[in-house]
């Protein structure tokens, strides 16, 4: 069973993006090092956080877990039934079954939402039903405190939207609902000159501001290719034009897209635009 630290490690290195493999005692016989249920946090270059058991046991998991995380097409768990003595020259004469998990950045929904306002209040209500990782980012402590309380969910503080953006790593999914005009463009130009993977850029608005926001993108000098990714206005229209409504729209387009890349055999590329959501 994983405690506490361990999980708010585990929450740690999803959220910045870095790669771990995830390794569990699941089953034992004889003398062992640690006991079952002990688990370990291991990276490329080794161990990050916990253990089972230390020594040779621990570098044949860091070199098993960096394997698995250098693959990008091959499996991403793995069990190993190992006799300690015969297979890792230990003085233990147990035996362990080991479980081994991989997590790439990649695979983690991870969830940016610039703005706390009221659609936003109900979209991260809403993404917590779900498997993924959201940050929610505003200069408002007052709407910040009003998100709810999930070890899922961070709230972040900043003096400029902008400046948010340094929380958005490669693969993150998008959502601005700012305040307006204004605060949306710094961070859409942010985005851009940032240039990592974001498989849904979305903007909440009417067609007439999107229309606008282009023309402004495009007189900043961002490439087409960047212009073209920003799906605006955000979200499906399922409903009226309440907050609920709004973000259960957005919710629905999420999902959509994430269903559709999970499937997808071809990475997407960090400019390329989605064909089927591009200027709703």
């Amino acid at each position: 069973m994983h405690d506490r630290a361990f999980l708010d490690e585990s929450t740690r290195l999803q959220r910045e993006g870095v790669a771990y493999c995830t390794v569990t005692i699941v089953d034992a016989r004889g003398s062992i090092p640690q006991e079952i249920g002990a688990s370990a946090l291991f990276g490329e270059a080794g161990l990050l956080f916990g253990t089972v058991g230390g020594g040779r046991l621990e570098a044949r998991c860091a070199a098993q877990a960096s394997a698995l995380l250098a693959s990008r097409t091959g499996p991403r768990t793995k069990f190993e039934a190992l006799n300690l003595r015969r297979d890792v020259a230990m003085t233990c004469a147990g035996e362990v079954t080991l479980y081994y998990e991989a997590h790439h950045p990649e695979d983690s929904w991870n969830i940016a939402i610039f703005g706390a306002g009221h659609v936003a209040q109900k979209l991260s209500r809403f993404l917590l039903e779900f498997d993924c990782r959201v940050v929610c980012a505003d200069t408002r402590a007052e709407w910040l405190a009003r998100l709810p309380r999930d070890e899922r969910l961070q709230a972040l503080h900043v003096r400029r939207f902008a400046d948010a953006v340094e929380a958005v790593r490669n693969g993150t999914v998008v959502v601005v609902m700012t305040m307006g005009h204004l605060t949306d463009l710094p961070i859409l130009e942010a985005l851009a000159a940032k240039a990592v993977r974001i498989p849904y850029l979305g903007v909440i608005g009417s067609k007439s501001k999107a229309a606008i926001m282009r023309r402004q993108l495009h007189r900043t000098g961002l490439s087409q290719c960047f212009i073209d990714q920003v799906v605006c206005p955000a979200g499906e229209k399922i409903g009226g034009n309440t907050p609920a409504e709004i973000a259960a729209g957005i919710l629905a387009q999420l999902v959509r897209e994430r269903r559709r890349q999970s499937e997808s055999s071809q990475p997407c590329e960090p400019a390329e635009a989605t064909p089927a959501l591009q200027r709703a």
